[in-house]
């Protein structure tokens, strides 16, 4: 492999999928430089990922509405490109406080937009989301299919995406790859980095994997009448380090193909139902889940899952960890970190996940 010396601006760098994007980058030969605010993650996940890959990260505890130091960022940094993470991301809490996440998600953009163009670096990965397609009118979801939205945040993104393709209509220089997909999960093999929800978890999996240990007493799943495998959600399910991938793949093409604005999706090309992946998490961990059926979400379909197709054809990525691979890393994560990126307290001890159980070596051993 030729050796890289482009140093990357990772903005969100030490959340979920921004942490594990900076390992597969390191690993790459890309030289990340992360700019964060900790909102959302923590720096314990930094001090991770520099285990992890035995480098030292450069970081900047930097907001993108704070303009004077995000310029200073880019006035030292001899950044090339950047991979654009930062942003919040509850649907929930955007129905509550839509200008929150319209200042933070859209003008931190615009704010980011600004310094790249000032200091002329016009390579940018926008980590968008698959939720721009809304309702779709059928599955799998292809890049074509209009767009539309359904809650505040998917319309930072909507709206993002669009303020992306301007700039970079109005400018022959700009170069930018804008990805969509669903729902990372998964963790780090080394069950060392993983998604730390702050507060009630967002997306299905940490929930499964916090019922699992005991943290929630039970799954609430919305709706067992859905046209669908077992009558529950079909979603897209995608690994963060297939994700992760994703978007250094996206990050190499972008560095050697002509200008403009192009869009991805990211997925498995298929969709997994919420009894699918319980089932399959309750086999990665050896735990019986309790689970309720509850009535239908206001706005949920049945079946939601995108087409990666394009993704193969043009930047050669592929996902290639399966459903069980996502169940089995999201538990060794889970148990090995029952608190997350917090420290295990006195009264609190490991949960040993079905990966560090002898009898499990020794089958492995076997095979």
């Amino acid at each position: 492999m030729e050796p890289i010396d482009d140093r990357v601006l990772v903005t969100g760098g030490t959340g979920y999928i921004g942490s594990h994007t900076v390992v597969e980058m390191v690993e790459a030969g890309f030289t990340p430089i992360i700019l964060d605010n900790l909102c959302n993650s923590s720096m314990e996940s930094l001090r991770r990922v520099e285990e992890i890959t035995g480098k030292q990260i450069e970081f900047h505890n930097v907001d993108l509405l704070d303009m004077n130091k995000l310029e200073e960022v880019f006035e030292n940094g001899s950044i090339s490109s950047v991979i654009h993470f930062a942003g919040l991301k509850a649907v929930g809490e955007s129905n509550k406080f839509p200008l929150k996440y319209f200042d933070n998600n859209i003008t931190g953009t615009v704010n980011l937009l600004k310094c790249m163009d000032k200091y002329r670096v016009k390579n940018l990965v926008f980590s968008s989301s698959a939720t721009v397609y809304g309702d779709p009118h059928k599955v799998p979801i292809t890049e074509d299919f209009p767009l539309s939205t359904t809650n505040p945040y998917g319309r930072t993104k909507l709206y993002i995406e669009g303020i992306i393709e301007d700039v970079s209509s109005s400018d022959s220089e700009w170069n930018c790859i804008l990805l969509r997909y669903f729902n990372p999960a998964g963790a780090h093999p080394s069950g060392k980095i993983g998604e730390d929800p702050k507060d009630i978890p967002n997306n299905l999996m940490p929930y499964i994997t916090q019922t699992a240990i005991g943290k929630r007493p039970i799954l609430n799943i919305f709706g067992n009448d859905y046209n669908t495998i077992d009558g529950t959600g079909v979603r897209d399910f995608i690994h963060v380090v297939d994700l992760a991938k994703g978007h250094i793949a996206a990050l190499k093409s972008m560095l050697k193909r002509n200008k403009g604005c192009h869009y991805y999706n990211l997925g498995t090309g298929r969709g997994y139902s919420v009894l699918e992946m319980l089932h399959a998490l309750e086999k990665a961990s050896g735990k019986k889940i309790p689970y309720q059926i509850v009535a239908r979400r206001k706005g949920d379909v049945g079946s939601c899952y995108a087409d990666p197709s394009k993704a193969f054809r043009e930047l050669g990525w592929k996902a290639t960890l399966n459903q069980d691979d996502m169940c089995r890393d999201a538990w060794r994560w889970q148990s090995q970190n029952p608190n997350g990126y917090e420290p295990i307290t006195e009264n609190e001890q490991k949960i040993p996940s079905n990966a560090d159980t002898p009898q499990l070596q020794q089958l492995q051993l076997q095979q």
